[in-house]
């Protein structure tokens, strides 16, 4: 991973999401912290290399400078690698060489938004989808003729999403996946309290949370566990993935508690919650409320004690459950224990996690001012938040 490339740019991530509501690819978007830097093509694809190999899933990458872009079209990586290609510079004759010899190389590319004039036919078949912005979907609204028409027989993608009822509207315009994190809808403070129906697995979770925090013994929590046998499956699967880091394989729950103690139990406990609801609208927000954890736990790898490491991910896996339960966090609370940093974060928006909140934030909202805003008050370097989110992001696809 190169240390140089990761110091001049500032990441962002969002996921593909597809009619079945699975992530099918990560959008990793490119800023350069300077307009006039000179940004080198291969460091940037090495770096995109250490999180998603050639032989790996798929990565798209949006980068938000002319220079680097035109670069990256030359330089022939990896075919599990998609380039996003603004429409001034598809409709552009000087670019139609190198867009036809990527296609042949046996990348996908990507139009990103709407042509002010006809594409060159020879490059129309280069682009497996066209990226259309919610805020700027013109295309029912238009005539056959108008500018970028013939675009439209390319399938594609809505970005810009940020709640479900936008994602499922955008499938039911016909969108081939979404671009975007459905995860921003509003919560109903007079819902009623308890899990939604049907999700009596997440309330399983919830007591085997309440009986570690107060360190039962060992056959009570085995008990609560056998009531969902799958949710066992599911928790041993976790605790021996590699992002883990465990020598030995853990072959029992009981195992668990022997090999990890109680506290470090509890963290992939709450990551089960986080990732337990049979929803298929949800699996964007356990998705990313799993980046979240891991990303927040990043962040103070260098600088935090092991307590505040685990309290970090707790309160990134936790901070989408009100979507889950659709319940605000003020009622959430009171049924999960919670370290006093983490009630601050999500219930109050206060406390010395908040700064850490608002970066992932601004990593997931793909916003350069937010970025270098809270990196700055948390006196960070963006080549440190961009090897943390980069290890983050390695680490839940060992996960997954």
């Amino acid at each position: 991973m190169s240390d140089a490339i990761l110091g001049q740019v500032a990441l962002g991530y969002s996921p593909f999401i597809d009619r079945n509501r699975a992530v099918t690819a990560t959008r990793l978007t490119v800023f350069p912290l300077r307009p006039d830097a000179a940004l080198n093509a291969a460091e940037l694809l090495q770096a995109v290399a250490s999180v998603w190999p050639a032989d790996g899933a798929r990565v798209s990458l949006n980068v938000a400078s002319e220079s680097l872009l035109q670069d990256l079209l030359k330089a022939e990586p990896s075919t599990n690698v998609m380039i996003e290609v603004p429409a001034f510079m598809a409709s552009d004759a000087d670019n139609v060489e190198t867009l036809l010899a990527l296609h042949k190389h046996g990348n996908t590319m990507l139009l990103k938004g709407r042509p002010l004039k006809e594409l060159p036919r020879e490059v129309l078949p280069c682009f497996k989808y066209s990226i259309i912005e919610l805020s700027e979907d013109r295309r029912v609204a238009e005539g056959p003729n108008a500018p970028g028409a013939a675009v439209r027989t390319i399938p594609h993608v809505q970005s810009g999403i940020s709640t479900v009822a936008e994602m499922e509207a955008s499938f039911s315009r016909g969108a081939a996946a979404v671009l975007g994190w459905p995860i921003e809808d509003v919560v109903n403070t007079s819902a009623a309290s308890g899990a939604p129906a049907g999700q009596t697995d997440l309330q399983v979770i919830v007591e085997l949370i309440n009986r570690v925090d107060k360190q039962e013994p060992i056959e009570k929590l085995e008990g609560t566990l056998k009531r969902d046998p799958s949710l066992a499956f599911k928790l041993m699967r976790y605790i021996n993935s590699p992002a883990f880091g465990l020598s030995v394989e853990i072959s029992s729950f009981r195992h668990a508690i022997m090999m990890l103690g109680y506290q470090r139990l509890k963290r992939w406990l709450a990551l089960l919650l986080a990732t337990a609801s049979k929803d298929t609208n949800l699996k964007p927000v356990m998705f990313a409320a799993v980046r979240r954890g891991l990303l927040m736990e990043e962040l103070v790898r260098g600088s935090g004690d092991d307590e505040m490491r685990n309290e970090m991910f707790i309160c990134g896996v936790f901070s989408l459950l009100d979507r889950m339960f659709k319940q605000p966090f003020s009622e959430l609370m009171r049924t999960i224990p919670v370290p006093q940093r983490v009630y601050q974060a999500l219930v109050d928006g206060t406390g010395p996690y908040q700064p850490y909140f608002d970066l992932v934030k601004s990593v997931e909202s793909e916003s350069l001012f937010d970025f270098r805003d809270a990196a700055d008050k948390l006196m960070m370097s963006v080549g440190e938040i961009n090897r943390a989110e980069l290890r983050a992001l390695t680490s839940a696809a060992e996960i997954e």
